[in-house]
């Protein structure tokens, strides 16, 4: 209805923020890409309604009142809890990087379904049973693939500065790729294997669902997330402390 008060979307629960004593603030993902903050009232209250419909990483038909700053709950129904009642520690972990990424990389007022998309697809994956390596996979191809969809492509075709096609280093200042002449000449550039080179361009050409079909081992599989985190940090200039915290894990 025209000029009415509420209005009904299907979200992601990116985020939690206490607010008073019973009160949580959500930070969401909508069907549509943007970002919507809301108060959940009484959320925190024991045996409430909301606390259960509203958890992280959860995707949620919900009755949102437009607010003066805030927007207002009104109701919410469960529709995919996709990492479980109980998720285990790696889980959460991963769960949580991919939501801070997805958090940072949507705007309150800018729609990109692609975003919610991909968003929903990742954290699926993290809930199906996944080992700490294809974990590690899959958000770094997350990272890449989302940061790429939003303007931060990286180059791994060839040497970002000479277009040299032998590559040997990463530079995230540099956008992408390196030889290792051109390395010389900037700070922090990482050296990278040929398989790792590989990966990298695996990271963005795969489907995540084929990407978890390969085998990978676990060192390497945490050297592609370090250079991901290092991609998303410089590049959206915020600390990206769940990532930093599935790293230091």
């Amino acid at each position: 209805m025209a000029g009415s008060r509420t209005y009904r979307t299907k979200v992601l629960v990116l985020d939690k923020t206490k607010l008073k004593e019973t009160d949580l603030i959500l930070t969401m993902l909508d069907e549509r890409g943007r970002q919507v903050r809301a108060v959940a009232k009484g959320a925190r209250k024991p045996g409430g309604r909301l606390a259960a419909r509203c958890e992280l990483f959860c995707t949620v038909d919900m009755l949102l009142a437009h607010g003066r700053s805030l927007d207002v709950v009104s109701q919410a129904e469960l529709m995919e809890a996709p990492l479980g009642a109980a998720p285990d520690y790696e889980t959460t972990c991963a769960a949580s990087a991919i939501a801070e990424v997805a958090r940072v990389c949507s705007f309150e007022d800018a729609e990109d379904p692609f975003t919610f998309a991909i968003t929903q697809r990742a954290l699926t994956l993290v809930g199906s049973g996944l080992d700490s390596a294809h974990m590690d996979l899959l958000v770094a191809a997350f990272v890449f693939k989302l940061l790429s969809h939003v303007g931060y492509r990286p180059d791994f075709s060839a040497c970002v500065l000479c277009g040299d096609p032998m590559l040997s280093y990463f530079s995230p200042q540099a956008g992408g790729l390196m030889c290792g002449s051109c390395a010389s000449s900037v700070p922090g550039a990482e050296l990278v294997s040929t398989g790792e080179v590989a990966w990298l361009r695996a990271l963005m050409s795969m489907t995540f669902d084929t990407l978890m079909d390969e085998r990978i081992d676990p060192h390497t599989a945490a050297f592609l997330l370090g250079l991901s985190h290092v991609w998303a940090a410089t590049h959206t200039d915020q600390r990206l402390r769940a990532m930093e915290f599935m790293l230091g894990r």
